[in-house]
């Protein structure tokens, strides 16, 4: 069985698939493994430290696309290289299904097994290849290094002999997995955290992290059952208004993290509301490549309102791809290990197990 991989279009994506730490995991299970050329050059990563692992390295792209059984991935291939796909192969990796649906359509006419990892079902069985998790947790961590970056005060209270400069006050946006993370490391670094969720199961979690909780009078508990938020009611959209617009006064940061799987990420700090937030204040929108939680965000651009600053980037993990890759390509080979019969060695694409079953995409 041959695994390939090739390398990513840098422009928008940095992160890789295949790590050489995992090579020699994929040859264990009896895999032959082909790189593109310079596969993670870009990473300080040379050729000659993959060869000396076991991976092959191959210049041509369409050769390593042709003659590969599971093809894994970051993001789609373009038309030109899905071109080079042949009947039965496995093509892994995160598609975004939503925007991609035509592309994937086509590819599954072709009777290509097309597995998108983000369609993972949130069980304890599938967590080692969470890469939803892997990767939001990193981006959290990233949006609050970025955002402290650009806030020109201190961040932690510090009392000299000239006085005393307070603790800036955070306000994370989205208890997830990301908004965790975010509240976590500004706690670190010293910030006051405040957090607010649509899922009151996130209250116990915020808490235990150090950060406060703020509830939404009458709220219900909007979670669906993976574990994700759902659409608020316009009752509860008014509430968390109120409350946002009288929070949003005190606070200097805040990390935007709220998304829905496949559709607009909510409007939730409007106008009105970043008008009234003190001036010199940060807004780091995570969710910004759909649509973003703010009035004003723009992709990979600081957009300064009323002298507040709104950033927002396309993919925040281009900035630490390194430790980003890593975690990918762990959950990736997790993926590959579950699909593979171990008595046969052979990829068993087997409908009764749920993890492939909920990513296939038919």
């Amino acid at each position: 069985m041959r695994i390939g991989s090739i390398s990513e279009n840098q422009k928008i994506e940095k992160r890789i698939a295949v790590t050489p730490d995992i090579v020699k995991k994929y040859i264990s299970l009896g895999f032959e493994i082909t790189l593109s050329e310079n596969y993670g050059s870009h990473l300080g990563i040379k050729d000659n430290v993959y060869s000396k692992m076991g991976a092959n390295i191959n210049k041509d792209d369409k050769e390593i696309l042709n003659s590969s059984d599971i093809i894994l991935q970051l993001g789609m291939l373009s038309e030109e290289k899905s071109s080079n796909l042949k009947d039965n192969q496995i093509l892994i990796g995160v598609l975004d299904p939503y925007n991609n649906k035509e592309k994937l359509e086509n590819l599954a006419k072709k009777n290509i097994n097309i597995f998108s990892l983000e369609l993972l079902p949130r069980i304890t069985r599938a967590q080692s290849m969470d890469i939803l998790s892997s990767q939001a947790n990193l981006a959290g961590y990233k949006a609050v290094i970025e955002s402290f970056a650009k806030f020109e005060k201190a961040i932690p209270m510090m009392m000299t002999a000239a006085g005393t400069i307070p603790a800036a006050k955070v306000l994370v946006v989205g208890a997830g997995v990301a908004g965790l993370q975010a509240i976590a490391t500004a706690k670190r670094m010293g910030a006051i955290v405040f957090a607010t969720d649509v899922r009151m199961a996130s209250k116990e979690q915020v808490e235990s992290l150090g950060g406060k909780f703020l509830t939404v009078e009458g709220s219900e508990n909007l979670e669906t059952e993976g574990g994700y938020a759902k659409e608020a009611s316009a009752d509860f959209k008014k509430k968390q208004e109120e409350l946002l617009f009288e929070t949003l006064k005190k606070i200097d940061i805040v990390i935007c993290t709220a998304l829905i799987p496949g559709k607009k990420a909510p409007i939730i700090i409007k106008d009105n509301m970043i008008n009234n937030m003190q001036s010199g204040s940060v807004i780091y929108d995570l969710a910004a490549i759909q649509g973003g939680n703010t009035a004003f965000t723009e992709v990979d651009k600081v957009v300064e309102k009323n002298n507040v600053k709104i950033m927002g980037e396309s993919n925040i993990l281009n900035n630490l791809p390194m430790s980003a890759s890593n975690l990918y390509a762990k959950n990736v080979f997790n993926f590959v290990d579950n699909l593979l019969d171990k008595k046969s060695k052979k990829i068993n694409i087997n409908l009764q197990d749920e993890i492939i079953k909920k990513t296939l995409i038919k």
